[in-house]
């Protein structure tokens, strides 16, 4: 029996023309907004509202970066601001007259790792394919 195997599972379907779901209620909702600031303002204050919410809206339609859309990187920033962040590193500045003495730790070698030469390689390569080929 055969089955059918859903391909392109990742690309949203456009539903009203060119535009997703998502991108259509962005898109009327940001008209909306748009429409309310200006019935509601005077046309030289609600321009001051009227600008951001539109480019958003344009953004968050239209704009794609790095074939992810824009809302991804504006969640994404916008858990960055909220989230608390974890410094693990500060470098201490040191006076001059506070000579403290650190215990910096020497870098330890491994003194019984074997090191393989040219010819060891080679010797163990050849024996590796001599064992390899009897086994056969």
């Amino acid at each position: 029996m055969r089955f059918q195997v859903p391909q392109f599972i990742d690309i949203e379907d456009k539903i009203f023309g060119p535009f997703t779901f998502l991108q259509f209620i962005f898109l009327v909702g940001g008209a909306g907004m748009v429409f309310v600031f200006y019935k509601l303002l005077p046309l030289w204050i609600g321009i001051f509202f009227i600008i951001p919410v539109a480019g958003l809206t344009v953004c968050l339609v239209f704009v794609k970066i790095n074939s992810k859309p824009f809302l991804y990187y504006l969640e994404a920033a916008f858990n960055y601001f909220i989230s608390s962040k974890l410094y693990i590193w500060k470098q201490r500045l040191v006076k001059k007259g506070d000579k403290q003495e650190e215990n910096i730790p020497t870098p330890t070698t491994i003194s019984n790792v074997p090191r393989l030469s040219d010819s060891k390689l080679k010797d163990l390569s050849w024996s590796l394919d001599v064992q390899d080929k009897q086994g056969n």
